[in-house]
This record gives structure tokens, sequence and C-alpha cells, in this order.
């Protein structure tokens, strides 16, 4: 008989839980994984796919504005978007019946309901308790939102995504990756949209120059952005709501929408009763082997607040199933990771920004180009891209790939292959261009810009 019920339970069945489970159960592991609500996850169900969705729903707006100067008459056109969330809804659900699929295909059982860990090995679910050699938590992350009065009355980006129909205006608190992407649907759709943050510009943690273009953008939009500005209290008085900023500034709208970050989704799941520490925001704390510090409890995703991006977690979820269960001892690399932001314009970079690189390497040669894009020529739209190289002046090594604007993530996808291969910059120049296309002048730039430090210097 074998000691355990299983020789895995996988808790929360999200991209890096699905990824790791149906591995470790097509290497012949009896594996079982639990889900208390759908098959898919925070991406699949509650971000990156029904979000972009929108995203694509959302830039028809623009893209009908810019026919008529290509010869299209477009009279009469209009936007449902009740229509739009039932067609991304019926999508989803294509979408849960495939990670179904998958999962029985691979001989993994599912499990509806909470799973609760009692100890190292044991798992409860529905009043049941199951056994397993392993444990593997993939539990993700939740929006959070900060302790002030009147927060019950806004919505995340899980009711976002769910709406009936659209206000008239709309604040949206946060400036990261979701606050902006959702900004930028509900202002291409004819909301009034006003984006609060604490900081002094958007997308903390890019760089700098991006930051700024897309700000600069998303202004030419309609949208309004707050920095440095900080809400303390929200009241709804029918079907108006007042938000009061710090400074006493008064602010009115007809939805509040919050994108202040998301935490680890945790609590009451006996982690900490079971021995794994866990840091302060709820993060299981794991090695570069994914495992925490019971040896029996593993996690992958957004749940151990590393990366929090899909294709991390599923990349986790395969070195965790190739180790235990495929004898291929695997672990993530985490240099380099490209990540994109679909806002409008979108971004996409890889690498360090400028202020990294420059704090790092010291002695660094940064090149960009700004143009409007050929599509915008005839269109009229007063829309610029933006692209920016950071190299080291000692290696020519290319440290950092960033862009805003038309295509941005297909683009940096593929100068991601070229950084993460230690590409120089002599490398890229001499890379024939494709023409005309936007991506060509990441192997045209030449000028460098001055370096600041380099001028004082020389004063």
């Amino acid at each position: 008989m074998p000691r355990y019920d299983y020789d895995l339970i996988t808790i929360g069945a999200g991209s890096g839980g699905v990824r790791g489970t149906r591995l470790a159960g097509g290497y012949g592991a009896r594996t079982a994984i639990i889900e208390e609500e759908r098959v898919g996850g925070t991406c699949v169900l509650r971000g990156c796919v029904p979000k972009k969705l929108l995203v694509y729903g959302a830039h028809y707006a623009e893209h009908l504005e810019d026919a008529v100067n290509y010869g299209w008459s477009v009279d009469g056109a209009s936007h449902d978007w009740a229509r739009m969330i039932d067609t991304k809804n019926v999508e989803l659900d294509r979408l849960n019946g495939i990670y179904l699929r998958i999962l029985r295909e691979n001989n993994v059982e599912v499990v509806d309901g909470r799973g609760v860990l009692t100890d190292p090995h044991t798992v409860e679910v529905n009043g049941k308790s199951m056994t397993a050699e392993k444990i593997l938590v993939a539990v993700g992350g939740w929006p959070s939102t900060p302790d002030i009065p009147g927060v019950e009355h806004v919505i995340s980006s899980n009711e976002a995504l769910e709406l009936r129909e659209l206000p008239k205006r709309m604040v949206i608190v946060g400036g990261g990756y979701i606050a902006v992407e959702f900004a930028g649907i509900f202002a291409a759709l004819g909301v009034e949209v006003t984006e609060v943050i604490r900081a002094e510009a958007i997308l903390r943690g890019f760089d700098h120059d991006i930051r700024v273009n897309l700000t600069d953008e998303m202004q030419k939009r309609g949208v309004k952005v707050l920095s440095e500005t900080v809400i303390r209290s929200i009241e709804k008085d029918g079907d108006v709501y007042t938000l009061r900023c710090a400074g006493n500034e008064i602010i009115e709208t007809d939805l509040v929408m919050y994108a202040t970050g998301r935490t680890p989704n945790t609590a009451g799941l006996g982690l900490a009763e079971a021995g794994v520490e866990l840091a302060g925001n709820g993060a299981v704390m794991v090695d570069e082997w994914n495992q925490s510090s019971v040896e029996s409890i593993y996690a992958v995703g957004d749940v151990t607040d590393r990366i929090a991006l899909t294709p991390v977690a599923i990349q986790e979820g395969r070195a965790f199933a190739e180790t235990h269960f495929n004898g291929n001892p695997l672990t993530v690399d985490y240099d380099d990771v490209p990540s994109a932001v679909f806002s409008t314009p979108p971004v996409g970079s890889v690498g360090l920004p400028e202020e990294v690189a420059r704090a790092r390497y010291g002695d660094i040669d940064v090149y960009v180009s700004r143009f409007k894009p050929l599509v915008h020529t005839l269109s009229g739209r007063d829309e610029r891209s933006f692209m920016k190289l950071v190299v080291d002046a000692h290696t020519d090594r290319v440290l950092g790939a960033h862009m805003v604007g038309l295509d941005a993530p297909e683009i940096i996808q593929g100068v991601a292959i070229a950084i993460k291969c230690d590409a120089t910059k002599a490398q890229f120049d001499a890379t024939t261009g494709i023409h005309p296309s936007a991506a060509e002048e990441f192997v045209t730039m030449r000028e460098k810009r001055p370096n600041p430090e380099r001028v004082q210097a020389a004063e």
C-alpha cells in the first residue's frame, strides 16, 4: 500500500499549478489539483486574457477614427459594451474547458473546493482529508485595497471585467500595469477617466523615459493623471462617489476602481500552522527549487511574490515537475525577464532601466528614438513611439531595451532573445532592419544621448 494517497497534491489551478501538475501527471505521478473557483486562475479568468480581449475591443474606437483618412466611411458605428462582455465570457468558458481537458488527459484528479493544510502532508477539502508526498501551493494573488473609510464602495479589476454598463466618469486609483491598462480601455470607450497615483509617475520600476512617454500619450487620449495624490476617504451619495484627498481636494465620480496591488492569497490555508515560513505580506518563502521551509511543501507563481508574471509561473511549474517527477533538475533564470503593459499605447521592456544600469555599471551609453509611426502619417493621430537601448560602455553589451508604441510587446519579445544571449550594440547595428517597420529602429539607432556625468566632468 502506498504511504500517501497521491504523489502530489496541488492547491490552486492557475497557470503555474496547472503546468506543474499536468506535467507531473504526464510523467506518471499520482496527482490531484484542488480549486475553489474555476480552473484557469488569474491570467485566464481575471487577468491577462480577458483584459487583453477588452483592450482589443477598445482599440477599435481608434481604428474607426483613423480609418477616415484612409478612405473608409464609418458613419453610424457604435459600441455595445455588454455584448463584448458576453462574448468575452464565452471565450473564457472555452479556455476553462481546455484546461480541464488537459488535466484529464494527464491523469490529474480535479477536486472542487477549498484546500486547507492540516499538516505537512495532508490537505482537507470538503470535510475530507487527502494526503500526498509533496504539496504544491499555487493559489496566486488577490486584489488588495487600503484600509480607508468607504473602501467598501470600490471595485477591483475582477469586477471591472464583469461590468454590465459603462459609467460616464471613473476614478482609477493606482499606477501599475492593471491601472494604466484599464484606464486605456475605459477612456477609449468614452469614459472620463481620472487616474490617481501616490508616486510622481506611473509604472514604478520601469525606465523613467517609458513612464514619462506613456503618461504623455495617455493624457493625449483624455486620461487625467493626478500624481502624488492620496485618497483619504470615499463617500457614496446616491449614484455619485466623493473622494477626499490628503490635501482636502474633492473628486466626484460615478465609479471607483482600485488597482493598488495584489496580495498573495494565503490567508486561511493553514500554511503557518504547518510550519511554512511566510513573508509579511503572506507570500510563501521559497528557495531556488521552489521549496518552502517545510521539506514536503513547495510553491510557485504569484503566491511567492517573486516576479508576478504568468510565463514565469509556468516556468516555475515546469521546473518543479521536471525536478521532482522527471529526474531533470531545473531552476528558473530570473534575469532579463521581458514584460509588457497593454496600455494605450502599449509598453514592452526587457533588461535594465537606465537608472538601474547606471547605478550597477557606472558608465553606460543610451540610445533613443522618438518618431511618429507610419500608420499615423495618414491617420492624423498625434501619437509618438519611443524606443531606447541601454548599453554597457565598457563591454558594448546591451543591458536593456524599452519601448512605448504600436506593437511594442511583439517587438520586444524578439529583442529579448538577443539580450538573453548577451548581444552587443555592434551586433544590433550589424543586423539588417525590416523596412518600413518600427522594429528596425532597434538596429538603426546610432546617436548616443549625451551622458550627464561626462558632460559635467567636461565642464
